[in-house]
């Protein structure tokens, strides 16, 4: 009934519960994941864990990808690696790619340059990209450099892409639907003050919005605090069907229909028992 449409399930805070997060996420009705391929980075030899992960279970699809994060890692070898990787029968997106200019971790040129490399890889792999977007405190500035990119190098594209734990206002969610985006709403829609989050959750079409964990970041009320993993997507999506006046049920029926529509696969898998 659920799906979270972006998780880090490899992540190192899972390896001694795994197999029971993937199970207690069955109970709670997620059957559908999509683990984020981005690894510990260039350089790592991890770019395929996401890829392992959905080779282990039903239900589990991928992503592969560079992080803002560790832009400046990056090497040619590193997007030949990713280029052989998207040709997996369970690759189905490109990410998480973009720009984060909160943390700075890679300089903004450098991050600007991979991204846009990445957008041209996926273009040829004809995927869609998955897109992380955090600014600097009191700024709009990773905002407008991602909407101007995407609308310049991606949008002709057609092939879409979903704004990963959709921070931002009202006005860039529309700049976004504009450009063939899916907008994705995380765990911290729950929080007290993420009224942004929910006025743009209230506006958005039901048939672009998917929901997700983020897991093992960002757990929402009332598991703030404490690991996060898609179990909790449903607490999304009663934070949502409260902003929209239906059942929690509706909301995970519809983003589950949106997830297979945009991404164009069946629904015959399921996550295992």
């Amino acid at each position: 009934m659920y799906t979270d449409s972006h998780c880090h399930p490899e992540n190192k805070r899972f390896d001694g519960d795994r197999a029971d997060v993937f199970a207690r996420a069955k109970e709670a009705g997620v059957t559908t994941v999509l683990a984020i391929g981005n690894g510990d980075g260039p350089g790592t030899e991890t770019f395929d864990c996401a890829i392992k992960l959905a080779e282990q279970y039903d239900g589990v699809y991928a992503t592969v990808g560079i992080h803002p994060h560790e832009a400046a890692l990056a090497k040619q070898k590193d997007f030949d690696q990713l280029v052989a990787l998207a040709q997996h029968p369970k690759v189905i997106g490109w990410g998480e790619i973009g720009l984060d200019y909160f943390y700075d971790h890679s300089p903004r040129d450098v991050q600007q340059r991979v991204f846009l490399q990445q957008m041209e890889l996926a273009q040829s792999a004809k995927l869609p990209i998955i897109l992380h977007c955090r600014p600097s405190d009191n700024s709009e500035n990773a905002w407008d450099d991602v909407l101007r990119l995407i609308r310049e190098h991606w949008a002709s594209t057609g092939l879409g892409g979903v704004m990963h734990c959709f921070t931002g206002t009202v006005e860039h969610a529309r700049a976004a639907l504009d450009r063939g985006f899916i907008i994705s709403f995380a765990g911290n829609i729950t929080y007290p003050k993420a009224q942004n989050i929910r006025d743009t959750a209230s506006m958005v079409p039901m048939e672009r919005i998917f929901i997700e964990t983020d897991s093992p970041y960002l757990a929402p009320v009332p598991h703030r605090g404490k690991r996060n993993e898609p179990a909790y997507t449903v607490e999304v999506a009663r934070q949502i069907s409260k902003l929209r006046g239906v059942s929690p049920e509706e909301i995970g029926q519809q983003t589950t229909a949106n997830f297979y529509n945009f991404f164009r696969i069946g629904k015959s898998n399921q996550l295992p028992s």
